[in-house]
């Protein structure tokens, strides 16, 4: 049967469904990522502005910012590498029917677009990760500095008399 204009149209459809299927996760790991970046920019803010009410050391709130300033860097770096896949991506599904329609061989060029997009992807879920370390190690030092009750487990610290019931109570 000889190769249609339909044909070719299709096949290159086949052949970019895997590409479309990463676009899906990708966007579902900036999505994580954005909303993480979100929350690190929050907490900083209410530092910020809570810094000079803190009844605790000025030093953990420094201490505190500093790791959150050192992930927001990082996972904006991850988010700048996971975009740049997706973009990538992007631009092997354009490729591959480009190549369709044109009828010349864009193999290479195919191949050289996505191991590129693979090796940004790797370097941003690094970051990703990296981030997710700091973020675990501020929280086990956290633990250290609340009161432990019996079995090791951390004991509930009270909450102000005029709170109401339902209200979340930080006692840092």
């Amino acid at each position: 049967m000889p190769d249609t204009g339909v044909t070719a149209v299709a096949h290159v459809i086949q052949l970019a469904v895997a590409p479309v299927f990463l676009l899906t996760g990708i966007g579902a790991m900036l999505n994580v990522m954005t909303s993480r970046l979100s929350r690190i920019v929050d907490r900083a803010r209410f530092l910020q502005g809570d810094a000079g009410q803190q009844k605790s050391s000025g030093e953990t709130v420094v201490e505190e910012l500093s790791a959150l300033s050192r992930r927001s860097h990082l996972i904006s770096h991850a988010i700048t590498l996971c975009t740049i896949t997706a973009l990538l991506v992007s631009a092997v599904i354009a490729v591959l029917f480009i190549g369709a329609f044109v009828q010349v061989d864009t193999s290479t060029l195919v191949a050289v677009l996505f191991i590129t997009a693979m090796i940004a992807f790797i370097a941003g879920l690094l970051q990703f990760l990296r981030e997710i370390f700091i973020a675990t190690a501020s929280v086990k030092i956290g633990l250290q500095r609340l009161p432990v009750g019996r079995h090791g487990a951390v004991r509930k610290a009270a909450a102000p008399p005029n709170a109401e019931e339902g209200d979340l109570y930080d006692p840092d």
